[in-house]
């Protein structure tokens, strides 16, 4: 009984190694497992680029079955058809696209089914000969053999051009000689061009000050009440920073400025003067509802560097004495005129200086006097 046993168990050992032997081979050719596959059949126009049964096969980049065959075209010596068993649920249609891709840089090729329109039909429903999907050209085209191609196409291409890439690099050569000679002036015109379009270090501009009068003589008396200097009245070329020049075209001092616009700047330096005359009743702005006894008209006419054979400073004020009433009582033009000592800018609002102090000096004299 017991030799009789071991052979029972013996064979249906072997019989359960012929069942696992023929389970694996069933799993080998559905492309691995045991849930259903379609297989499908894709042909490439080309090389497939190491290629192999087993290989992975991608849909939208998820695995969903693997390669079960290849083969060539009898009747097409370029074409290669690829067997693929692919999970029933992968949504392949009949405008799918397949293509060869790599997984990495250097990595195994797999085969990359790529999505399909929604209303397009499921290829899993045509018959099994009709389930056919064809890459594009050269879709199976490796890293290297693209690589090739184009090193191939570049070398076409300057095979053709020869002779103009010859003219030209002998063009550059001669520029480049011409270059060297000239390499003196080149700093010089790359400088002008700097400053055509704006580049390049901005000058620095100074500023320059206008100083009251400070050596008035001493008033005879000091006239009663409150005066009002309101801001000078002037043409629209005085309303600015600029230290006016007046030769041929008015023009500017360059690189030089008032602190503030010429008017404001002016009646801050008349108030002043009044108050280094010993006046300290002069107001720049009446107080609220304190209206002035006396008001300071003045007209800017001329402040400005002359330059004609004698290059000079020339400042020219209208001036007039109004009453409480708004009455004229005094009317007078100061001018004064000083020459330059060279024609720099601070030459030019010395000058300047000179002569309104001599202005604003008999300025503060007679309005004092016409109060």
């Amino acid at each position: 009984m017991e030799v009789r046993a071991r052979y029972t168990l013996m064979g249906l050992f072997v019989l359960a190694v012929c069942a696992a032997g023929f389970w694996f081979v069933h799993w080998l050719e559905t492309g691995g497992g045991l849930a259903d596959r379609v297989t499908y059949r894709v042909r490439f126009e080309g090389p497939i680029a190491g290629l192999l049964k087993g290989s992975a096969v991608l849909f939208n980049g998820v695995r969903v079955g693997e390669v079960t065959a290849t083969r060539l075209e009898a009747a097409n010596p370029n074409g290669v058809m690829v067997d693929v068993a692919v999970d029933q649920t992968a949504p392949v249609r009949t405008d799918t696209k397949a293509e060869i891709d790599f997984q990495g840089l250097a990595g195994a090729p797999v085969v990359s089914l790529l999505g399909g329109s929604p209303g397009a039909p499921l290829l899993a429903k045509a018959e099994p000969a009709a389930r056919v999907l064809t890459a594009e050209k050269d879709s199976g085209q490796s890293l290297t053999q693209a690589g090739r191609d184009a090193l191939r196409r570049i070398n076409a291409v300057v095979g053709e051009n020869a002779g103009p890439l010859r003219n030209a690099i002998a063009s550059i050569e001669k520029f480049v000689a011409a270059l060297a000679r000239n390499a003196d002036k080149v700093d010089p015109i790359l400088a002008g061009l700097e400053r055509l379009t704006g580049g390049g270090a901005k000058p620095v501009v100074r500023m320059f000050d206008l100083r009251a009068a400070t050596t008035i003589p001493a008033l005879k008396a000091i006239p009663p009440g409150q005066l009002l200097v309101p801001e000078p009245r002037a043409l629209a070329n005085f309303e600015s920073e600029k230290i006016l020049v007046r030769g041929a075209d008015l023009t500017s001092l360059e690189n030089a400025r008032w602190p503030d616009v010429l008017p404001r700047l002016l009646q801050a330096r008349i108030v002043q003067s009044f108050e280094n005359a010993k006046f300290p009743r002069a107001l720049g702005r009446a107080p609220d509802g304190a209206p002035a006894d006396f008001q300071l008209l003045t007209e800017i006419r001329r402040f400005e560097i002359a330059e004609d054979a004698a290059p000079r400073a020339v400042v020219e004020l209208a001036t007039k004495v109004l009453d409480k009433d708004g009455k004229i009582i005094g009317t007078r033009v100061f001018k004064a005129e000083r020459p330059l000592a060279s024609r720099e800018p601070q030459a030019a609002v010395a000058a300047l200086n000179d002569a309104f102090a001599q202005v604003a000096t008999e300025l503060v004299t007679w309005t004092c006097a016409s109060m």
